[in-house]
């Protein structure tokens, strides 16, 4: 006999799993879950009333570019008194209220100054690398240092890059694996527990501000790591030299394989990984985008081939988005405006907005088969990505000032977005 209340409690069940799966939906590290600017929600708005979306909470930040994560409906900001030092904070996702905050002494001002990175967080513990180097594990429970170490003077680095450490550490297993590129280490895995270093390579070419990424070789993981062609522009008499992108073991540090005709003289985005052992490499001084075959030859080592390079497409803070076999990127440097962009695998662009309307240096977000994008200076567009053209569906202006670089965040039907004063969340889904 058929029990009805078995049956209505399993249908209870599953649609509460249904809807917390729906809900509980992290951004917990730069990039978002799989580190390629995609979420998983669904049930995005379609149409923003003529005011913009609703803003649900605002807080003051200081000055910088430093994005924000979300673990567990709690957000987690490096933030950054240039006077005194960074500060690890926490929020309510679903009030803004600071829950806790972490303060540490790092004083010094970069060009462009303030924050500029973003912190990852697992179950325990939240780690974040500041513009002077200064890496933390914080206990989530206690909120209270783990470990320190600074990944730039621990490994010989004496006056810093340019424009200071940008590095978005990632996790690999028990590992926390950031970009040194201190004259004794070009990237160093910490034992994510006690910081002790387990593996570190040793300085793999010129100054970069790219962070390292895992991709998928011939089915296996590696690390790939963008370094910068010499900056003639604030190096003139240094000896110019190429840059590269490595290949690294994740789990030893060993290189694996090396491109090494990559001449982009300030490198930021990580690499793309664009499936069957392909990866594309942007910048934006000069370079434009590259896209290099990594394949593995018989005897268990690897070569690397250029299948193209196009100087027409490329981004200069942020890696492209990949859908559907099309790359969208957001490309506007110091000598470009050409707004946001469409290219295919074969490296032809299909189209692009130029200045208008203008993008400059945002962010751009997948969710729900829709495109959040950022324009880099007040505005919020959400776009339907399509390779024959710019399909704008809504559009609002979100601040009064400029310089909206940070990476955003997306988790629970909630945006979070900043400029140098403020951040804010604002509701873009239905739930």
């Amino acid at each position: 006999m058929i029990n009805k209340n078995k049956i209505l409690f399993g249908w209870i069940a599953i649609s509460a799993i249904i809807t917390l799966e729906l809900r509980a939906q992290d951004w917990p590290q730069f990039l978002g879950p799989e580190r390629n600017s995609k979420s998983p929600q669904k049930g995005l708005l379609r149409s923003w009333p003529e005011s913009g979306p609703e803003v649900l909470w605002s807080v003051d930040v200081g000055i910088g570019f430093g994005g924000p994560v979300v673990k567990n409906g709690k957000v987690y900001l490096l933030d950054r008194n240039d006077e005194v030092g960074d500060i690890m904070r926490c929020f309510s996702l679903q009030t803004g209220e600071e829950l806790w905050k972490l303060s540490y002494d790092s004083p010094g001002e970069l060009p462009y100054p303030g924050s500029r990175s973003v912190p990852i967080v697992d179950d325990r513990h939240v780690y974040s690398c500041g513009p002077n180097g200064d890496l933390y594990c914080i206990d989530l429970q206690t909120h209270q240092t783990v470990w320190k170490t600074n990944v730039w003077t621990d490994f010989g680095g004496e006056k810093l890059p340019v424009w200071g450490i940008s590095q978005c550490p990632i996790i690999y297993g028990d590992l926390l694996v950031i970009g040194s590129q201190a004259p004794q280490a070009g990237v160093v895995a910490y034992n994510k527990l006690t910081g002790s270093v387990v593996w570190q390579t040793p300085n793999l070419g010129n100054e970069t501000y790219s962070n390292p990424k895992v991709v998928k070789i011939s089915g296996e993981d590696h690390i790939a790591m963008v370094i910068s062609s010499t900056n003639t522009y604030m190096y003139r008499n240094l000896p110019v030299t190429k840059g590269n992108v490595t290949g690294l073991d994740p789990c030893t540090g060993k290189i694996l394989w090396q491109y090494d005709n990559w001449e982009c003289v300030i490198s930021v985005p990580c690499a793309v990984d664009a499936g069957d052992n392909r990866l594309l490499i942007v910048g934006g001084y000069d370079r434009g985008a590259t896209m290099i075959q990594v394949n593995k030859k018989t005897d268990g080592t690897f070569e690397t081939t250029e299948l193209f390079t196009n100087l027409d497409f490329g981004d200069q803070t942020k890696p492209p988005l990949l859908h559907n076999g099309y790359f969208y990127a957001l490309y506007r440097t110091n000598q470009k405006s050409e707004g946001l962009m469409c290219m295919d695998m074969d490296g032809n662009i299909m189209w692009k907005t130029g200045r208008n309307p203008n993008f400059d240096r945002g962010s751009m977000i997948l969710a729900d088969g829709l495109f959040l994008v950022t324009d880099g200076i007040n505005k919020l567009y959400l776009i339907e990505p399509d390779p024959k053209a710019f399909k704008p569906v809504a559009q609002a202006t979100m601040f009064t000032g400029g310089q909206s670089w940070a990476p955003m965040a997306l988790a629970d039907g909630k945006l979070l977005i900043r400029d140098q004063n403020r951040m804010l969340c604002v509701k873009v889904a239905k739930y």
